[in-house]
């Protein structure tokens, strides 16, 4: 079933359930108010009209043949003086046979039975014993619904009966009849305002379910076009947002392909050549040396590879937490001695105390050293530092350099973008990646912070630890 018909279903559903809940228990609550109010006027008239001068002592002698008695002829006059407010009226006999009645005494004789009170002897009974009671609401002959009402007179045993009209049942059942249909136009309302819910939200999602198989098929080219709506927006401006990083990742992985192509392709002829002298070399000084040059252009080229790696392999989000002193001292051992090989200077200016950041040393050596190496290639003065600033632990590599060409500062720190001979172009990248895989950032610092506006200066900062944990250990 699809997601519109399942959400059309369930909401009629619930429309419905809810209606006809909330329709039963009004019509309920209303049939046992009606039903106790009428209980009460029954029993209330039929008290009524035995207070009103009815005894027990002039009836309940009455015997077959004194219908035209003054007992009984007075008697009847009260009982028909009742009928402007019910159908009929009884005076009955401990064995509910007929003493005086609202009808002709030739219609009902005294000690007539009347079969019609057999149906209500619980309810005589209770009368007797407690003064009052009514019957269940019932349907007569003429299909109309009425309701007794029993009242014993002074001696206990005498009852009056008298029949009620009960019409408001006619109206319960209008009123039923009114909250079904009403139940039923609330379903087609909640069907119709359903279908349309569920097409404003099904049709974007199925215009985006046919973006995600185009985005998967490789038909980059067309954008996602925005959604009305706040959730279904919020996914349509993702959708966009992937596609263009799709667009991005294949671009590097282009660039990437041909990069690695061409960064091989030279130590490869570098490394044929070598090989071919040294086949052809006699003197084994000479051999010797380009065996050594062999080696060179292998390590270049492994380092390439390791530089290409690096960047293509995700690298999950780090919890380490290191003092910074101790790799930070590690790379620059390692540049100083390179930079000193071209008659450079390192200048080192770590703090005293530890210095904890969120970083794990590898990573951090890694970082730094790339950042050194890359000053080292333009630079023949190169400073490192590391303080804590305004809460971060911050990290910066200056030199004299001729510093970063205007063209070039926006775009530093994106892969295969360099403005050197040697190089893939990724060692920026690199750090850029493993600086914010460690929830840190790393910036180039404007050309007017530079000393005289020359050189470059690059800023690595990261989470520090003010109190640092007893696990950790701290280089001197």
């Amino acid at each position: 079933m699809s997601l519109r018909r399942r959400f059309v279903l369930a909401f009629t559903t619930f429309v419905v359930l809810l209606t006809a809940a909330g329709a039963y228990l009004a019509w309920r609550f209303a049939a046992d108010a009606l039903e106790a109010e009428l209980d009460e006027k029954a029993a209330w008239v039929a008290r009524a009209a035995a207070a009103t001068g009815l005894q027990a002592s002039l009836v309940a002698g009455l015997q077959p043949g004194l219908e035209s008695s003054s007992a009984w002829t007075s008697t009847h006059y009260r009982l028909r003086e009742l009928l402007f407010v019910v159908r009929e009226a009884y005076i009955l006999s401990p064995d509910n046979t007929a003493l005086v009645t609202s009808f002709p005494a030739d219609s009902i004789p005294i000690g007539t039975p009347l079969p019609q009170f057999d149906l209500h002897r619980p309810q005589l009974e209770e009368a007797r014993r407690i003064g009052y009671s009514s019957s269940d609401a019932f349907v007569g002959s003429d299909g109309r619904f009425y309701k007794w009402g029993f009242a014993a007179l002074e001696d206990g045993e005498t009852v009056l009966a008298v029949l009620m009209p009960a019409d408001y049942l006619l109206r319960l059942d209008e009123l039923r009849r009114n909250m079904i249909l009403g139940a039923v136009v609330a379903a087609l309302l909640a069907a119709i305002l359903a279908g349309l819910m569920a097409t404003g939200v099904v049709r974007p999602l199925e215009r985006l379910s046919r973006v995600a198989l185009r985005i998967q098929r490789g038909h980059l080219e067309e954008e996602v076009a925005e959604e009305p709506g706040e959730e279904v927006g919020r996914l349509s401006r993702a959708m966009e947002r992937m596609r263009q990083g799709i667009l991005e990742r294949d671009e590097q992985l282009r660039l990437m392909l041909a990069q690695v192509a061409h960064e091989i392709r030279n130590p490869l002829g570098g490394l044929e050549l070598f090989a071919s002298a040294a086949e052809a070399a006699e003197d084994p000084e000479e051999r010797a040396r380009l065996l050594r040059r062999i080696r060179e252009e292998v390590a270049a080229l492994n380092e390439i590879i390791s530089d290409f790696l690096t960047f293509a392999r995700p690298l999950p989000r780090s919890r380490e937490v290191a003092d910074v002193r101790g790799p930070l001292r590690e790379a620059a051992e390692l540049a100083a001695a390179e930079l000193e090989e071209k008659g450079g200077v390192l200048d080192v200016s770590l703090p005293d105390e530890p210095l904890m950041a969120r970083v794990g040393e590898e990573h951090l050596k890694r970082v730094t050293l790339n950042l050194l190496r890359n000053a080292a290639q333009v630079a023949r003065r190169v400073c490192l530092e590391a303080s804590l600033h305004r809460g971060e632990v911050c990290i910066r590599v200056s030199d004299d350099g001729p510093g970063v060409s205007p063209e070039l500062r926006d775009r530093i720190f994106e892969p295969f973008v360099t403005d050197k001979q040697q190089g893939a172009g990724l060692g920026l990248a690199i750090v850029r990646k493993i600086v914010e895989a460690h929830g840190g950032r790393v910036e180039l610092a404007d050309a007017e912070e530079t000393d005289g506006g020359r050189g470059a200066e690059f800023r690595v900062y990261f989470g520090s630890l003010d109190d640092p944990p007893d696990t950790v250990s701290t280089s001197p």
